[in-house]
């Protein structure tokens, strides 16, 4: 174990040896244009009431509308997936062109597809460091049990958990 000082990329390093599922958050600004970001920074809080949270960066050109919007839906990616993933994740395109997708609670946009799909109610933001924590009302919940989750590991999808090599 590497003892401190450490550097930002030691950090980044550490964090991608932390496997996580991958979502899709998507949300409707006040146009009506819909909004999207592939996500891994996703976590449940309470059963009871429902809740979840999610982080975004402040500097997200996204922040704008997932600081007002009233709803926002994740989208629990499956294995099958991944295009869908990396172009959520690619900057400077209209991620929703030519995508099928329909209004969900409050108008955020659900793709087809996902392991599951949490519709929430954007219940209370915090900010801390670079990075603003979502909270949500997880208001409606849809899912597909035989469906195998597409990961993140090392800085690179998976579809299944890389092995250790031995």
């Amino acid at each position: 174990m590497q003892a401190a000082p450490f550097t930002r990329q030691d950090f980044r390093a550490a964090l991608g040896l932390f496997a996580t599922g991958v979502t899709i958050v998507t949300a409707r600004a006040e146009d009506g244009t819909p909004v999207g970001l592939t996500a891994n920074s996703f976590n449940s809080v309470s059963m009871t009431p429902p809740l979840v949270l999610w982080s975004l960066g402040l500097q997200a050109g996204s922040m704008p509308v997932f600081r007002t919007c009233s709803h926002y839906a994740i989208h629990i990616l499956a294995a099958e997936q991944r295009e869908l993933a990396e172009r959520f994740a690619t900057r400077g395109i209209d991620r929703f062109a030519d995508l099928a997708w329909s209004a969900g609670a409050g108008g955020a946009p659900l793709l087809d597809g996902a392991a599951a799909v949490l519709e929430c109610r954007n219940r209370s933001r915090h900010e801390e460091g670079d990075h603003v924590i979502l909270v949500g009302e997880v208001e409606q919940c849809r899912y597909r049990g035989e469906a195998a989750p597409l990961i993140f590991h090392g800085g690179r999808f998976h579809t299944a958990l890389p092995s250790s090599g031995g």
